[in-house]
């Protein structure tokens, strides 16, 4: 049996090998389920770092003086990095499914308006894939990305969205109002931080998750 291809998506400080790290623990098990496929942000290879900075700005210069997107409300580099996204759907595609930790999760989120539901690109909706999972999202505060998350369909897919019930970073409250814009969320919670779980019955519940979706 063909085996599912899921994008992942570091978080701010992140990057592919820190995801992959983080991620082993859950997914070490989980090979003949699924190829997951590790990214760097555009950023990195221009000695920044994150898929955005939240400023109060776009002439805003200091990314120390910035946050992953929680507070303020200009994604400065969103434009980049959604471009170079589309490249990339366009050039290593298919891919099953996005899973993202902390920005990434929310960057996943924003990827969900942009899917196409009938998988036909478009200008406005150029992805296509079919689940999504996020540990330690949130929506975007970004105004003008506001307008992704307006489409229903796009959000009818199925979807985990694994919160911690003591993450000091991202608020339960901020990952399940993302969690909201899905129709099908699944919401596994967990007594840690921000982190990304790995106890044996949430390693479980998202291998069964994968094992649907193939």
């Amino acid at each position: 049996m063909k085996k599912l291809r899921v994008l992942c998506l570091h978080g701010y400080h992140g990057s592919a090998k820190v995801l992959r790290d983080q991620m082993s623990p859950l997914t070490s098990s989980m090979d003949s389920l699924a190829e997951f496929v590790f990214v760097d942000a555009p950023s990195l290879a221009n000695g920044d770092f994150g898929w955005w900075h939240a400023v109060q700005d776009t002439l805003s210069t200091n990314p120390s003086r910035a946050d992953p997107g929680l507070g303020n409300t200009v994604y400065k580099g969103w434009p980049n990095t959604r471009d170079w996204l589309v490249s990339l759907f366009k050039n290593e595609a298919p891919f099953d499914g996005v899973f993202g930790f902390s920005q990434g999760a929310a960057l996943a989120g924003l990827l969900v308006g942009l899917r196409s539901p009938d998988g036909t690109s478009s200008e406005h909706t150029p992805l296509a894939f079919n689940f999504a999972l996020m540990a330690g999202g949130f929506l975007a505060n970004d105004p003008s990305l506001a307008r992704l998350y307006a489409s229903t369909a796009n959000y009818d897919i199925p979807s985990i969205h694994m919160i911690g019930r003591s993450d000091s970073v991202v608020r339960s409250d901020y990952s399940r109002m993302l969690a909201s814009k899905f129709n099908k969320p699944l919401i596994l919670e967990h007594d840690g931080g921000h982190v990304i779980a790995s106890s044996s019955g949430i390693r479980q519940q998202v291998a069964s998750f994968l094992k649907e979706q193939m």
